[in-house]
């Protein structure tokens, strides 16, 4: 099969086409005929050297795909109400920059009706990361406010559509006045542009003084101590990423008085089960919700899977508002 792979870590032109033998199919695991699949900034990482695979994953990258079962194992499959010929997305510890992937078949979800390949290999990495962190770890309630960080990357456009459709209150930040603008065209209450305005001042401001209760971030670093000073009393502040450096000084004075829990998570090393759970729920209670296009998919750009490297330059400018996506002949 053909596979982008990584000849040496560095800048985006180390990615390169190459011929990989074919994966193989173990127990409880599905081979995937992939059609397209999704560019996440982890990605990035582990071009760089900086984000290495876990144990026994693919060392290719990409982890989310969306394409036809081929093959797998029927007695997992039949439990799992899929098929050989299914069309599904999967979240993948690795090897989703290739023609064919091998996924668990708890991580695979059916194709929503009446969306293409493209739109479903944008959907994993990102529903899966928001659901586990926001609405299980944070335990977002409905009347809730939340700000997020970054409202126009992947992670953002999927969080600001899942917390107002189960009735939440949406803060997003974003680095210009466009991309503001596309936050609130994706129903974010407000929109603050971080690189004019102060994100936890402003906060405060529109809850009344009252505070957040809850804080998506993927920057961590200088932005820990003003998440802090913005959350409300018995608030949530959920990193997943540390773009920002991994160190932070705060009030932890504030964390006392106003009983505040400093959480994260990485999802790629979790067990399969867990990942399995979060797709369960994501079928129940989230799925239905792209079905009725509630939530949508936000694709702002498409590369064959030979360009994967202008992909991961689009990726690296920020400027990207959604998802990047590779395509598969």
């Amino acid at each position: 099969m053909q596979a982008v792979e990584i000849s040496a870590f560095g800048a985006p032109e180390v990615l390169r086409l190459a011929q990989r033998p074919m994966p193989v199919v173990g127990a409880g695991e599905v081979l995937i005929r992939v059609r397209a699949s999704g560019v996440n900034r982890p990605d990035v990482l582990q071009r760089s050297g900086a984000y290495p695979p876990p144990p026994g994953a693919s060392d290719l990258p990409g982890l989310e795909v969306a394409g036809v079962i081929e093959s797998g194992d029927a007695d997992a499959m039949a439990a799992a109400g899929l098929a050989v010929g299914d069309r599904v997305c999967a979240l993948v510890a690795g090897g989703g920059y290739a023609e064919c992937c091998v996924a668990p078949v708890g991580q695979c979800l059916p194709v929503p009706a009446g969306f293409d390949d493209v739109q479903a290999a944008s959907l994993p990495e990102t529903f899966f990361t928001v659901w586990s962190n926001v609405f299980d770890r944070a335990r977002l309630q409905p009347g809730e406010t939340l700000l997020i960080q970054g409202g126009t990357s992947g992670i953002g456009v999927t969080a600001i559509q899942l917390a107002k459709a189960l009735g939440a209150r949406v803060i997003a930040t974003a680095g210009s006045d466009e991309k503001c603008a596309a936050c609130l065209a994706l129903g974010a209450d407000h929109a603050i542009n971080y690189k004019t305005q102060d994100f936890s001042a402003v906060a405060r401001e529109l809850t009344d003084g009252k505070g957040v209760d809850v804080v998506l971030d993927m920057v961590a670093g200088s932005y820990v101590a003003r998440e802090v000073e913005c959350l409300a009393e018995d608030g949530r502040l959920v990193i997943i990423a540390v773009q920002g450096g991994v160190k932070a000084e705060f009030n932890a004075g504030l964390v006392l008085r106003r009983r505040l829990v400093i959480t994260g998570s990485t999802l790629r090393p979790r067990p399969v089960a867990f990942k399995a759970a979060i797709a369960a729920s994501l079928r129940e209670k989230v799925w239905p919700l792209l079905e009725q296009g509630r939530v949508k998919p936000v694709i702002h750009s498409v590369f064959e899977a030979s360009n994967a490297a202008q992909a991961h330059v689009l990726m690296e400018t920020n400027q990207h508002i959604g998802k990047i996506v590779l395509t598969w002949a």
